[in-house]
């Protein structure tokens, strides 16, 4: 019964200590040097004190892990980090194992590149490994590692044997062998990036990735943009013996009409000395994937 009550205590103290820091916040008031110490890290400790209330401070830690990784993403601090985030994910899902949105959620935060997430792609697939572990047949975490290896990683030789092994699971869809293959053959190019999120996207089984895709679909069309305006400036150059200044020049010749903008409405911008295009400052797709390494 005290150790009930303790649970009872400690739930209740989570959620104080929470609505003070929140409060705090809506007053304009600092955040304190010590909103990055965790205060059980022990993932073992924590199972063992929590007994038959180990899904609702699994359910804690998990808002506790949102809270922080949206927190620190939207922070202008320099100097941020995300030190929490893991041990935050690594106790939710050591309370819940089973816990799917947890693992593969958490995998995101940890994969994107600083300052938009973590930047630990080794963490993301150690969380993922951890729930293969409690569920070796669930196919959605051996894809889910692939697709880390893949997008973050550039690792497409990897990329693709989790592709396959997640393929010959019960339950996987079909068009992850196809996937496999083309990773295998053709890397990262933008071709096989558009098949991998249009497949996401398409999938009922990835609905929590949605999103994601068709914000990562986007930017492979303003790459595949760009790569048509610098074709153009070429040639404009080639033709005329000089760099366009602006978009008037090329417009005045007859190469394109208007300003071009990309898919989220943002003028491209023009650099009358090199000919690259780039975003806007202001784009939401900023900042475009890494250039494709090549295969080998």
């Amino acid at each position: 019964m005290k150790t009930g009550l303790t649970i009872v205590v400690l739930v209740a103290a989570v959620v104080g200590l929470q609505a003070v820091r929140e409060q705090q916040e809506t007053l304009g008031r600092p955040t304190p040097a010590n909103e990055h110490l965790l205060y059980v890290r022990s993932p073992e400790f924590m199972k063992r004190a929590a007994l038959e209330y180990d899904s609702l401070l699994a359910d804690i830690y998990w808002i506790r892990a949102v809270q922080h990784y949206g927190q620190t993403k939207l922070s202008p601090d320099a100097n941020k980090n995300y030190d929490l985030l893991f041990p935050l994910l690594d106790l939710t899902t050591s309370l819940e194992p089973g816990f799917s949105i947890a693992y593969r959620f958490g995998a995101i935060f940890l994969a994107e590149p600083y300052p938009a997430g973590a930047g630990r792609t080794d963490l993301a697939i150690a969380l993922l490994q951890k729930g293969l572990k409690q569920q070796p047949n669930k196919w959605e975490y051996v894809e889910d590692i692939g697709f880390i290896y893949y997008w973050w990683n550039q690792d497409y030789a990897a990329a693709a044997q989790w592709f396959m092994r997640a393929s010959d699971m019960p339950g996987a869809p079909n068009w992850l062998s196809a996937l496999a293959a083309v990773t295998l053959a053709k890397g990262g190019n933008r071709e096989s990036s558009r098949r991998l999120w249009t497949e996401v996207l398409n999938s009922p089984d990835a609905s929590w990735l949605k999103q994601q895709a068709t914000f990562r679909l986007s930017q492979l069309d303003a790459m595949d943009q760009i790569a048509t305006l610098e074709s153009v400036v070429r040639l404009y150059r080639e033709r005329t013996g000089m760099a366009p200044q602006s978009w008037f020049d090329l417009n005045r010749a007859g190469y394109i009409r208007g300003i071009p903008t990309d898919p989220s409405r943002h003028p491209y911008q023009l650099n009358p000395e090199s000919g690259a295009i780039t975003l806007a400052k202001d784009s939401p797709l900023n900042p475009l994937p890494a250039p494709e390494k090549p295969q080998g």
